[in-house]
């Protein structure tokens, strides 16, 4: 008996220490779906770095075209592969928003199902695996359009771009 209660209060500890980790991308998902107005850009900032620190690599490409030298066909594709993704993320992201309200009802009521809770954790990792998928994907897409050349000139800018946000937030480059 002690051994399952000592199971079951374990269980618990670990869900409620999940539930700041749990939330914070969802809340920054949400933060930055709405647009791309300046108020939600240091956000995404927060956003790209908790997915693993890839940049908005087409989105960058998108706006320095002109630096980049980039053909009119390579700005389409750019574009398609931006649209693509949009699409095929926001779905996933609204189902995520939705299994993470499910999950901080559930932890509130008392006692708490932690079957149901392990459920829902699980659900969410795998939307969230989904979506590191098709981020990977778009960009490895977006690269294939840009030459070597391009992809260097890239890499400088969201590099100087990186540099200058840190600045601007006071943080040591």
């Amino acid at each position: 008996m002690k051994s399952v209660q000592r199971l079951i209060l374990g269980s618990v500890l670990i869900a409620l220490s999940m539930i700041p980790a749990t939330f914070a991308p969802v809340a920054a998902y949400a933060q930055t779906s709405t647009g791309d107005s300046a108020s939600t850009k240091p956000r995404m900032h927060r956003m790209q770095r908790m997915q693993g620190g890839e940049a908005p690599w087409i989105s960058i490409a998108l706006r320095h075209q002109s630096e980049l030298n980039l053909t009119p066909d390579q700005v389409a594709n750019l574009e398609k592969i931006r649209t693509l993704y949009r699409d095929q993320s926001t779905p996933i992201q609204e189902q995520l928003r939705a299994i993470e309200g499910e999950l901080a009802s559930s932890l509130q009521e008392a006692p708490a199902n932690l079957i149901q809770a392990k459920l829902k954790i699980e659900q969410a990792e795998k939307l969230r695996s989904q979506l590191r998928y098709l981020r990977v994907e778009a960009l490895e897409n977006g690269r294939s359009v840009l030459t070597a050349q391009q992809r260097d000139q890239l890499k400088n800018l969201a590099s100087a771009r990186r540099h200058n946000f840190r600045r601007s937030q006071g943080q040591p480059s």
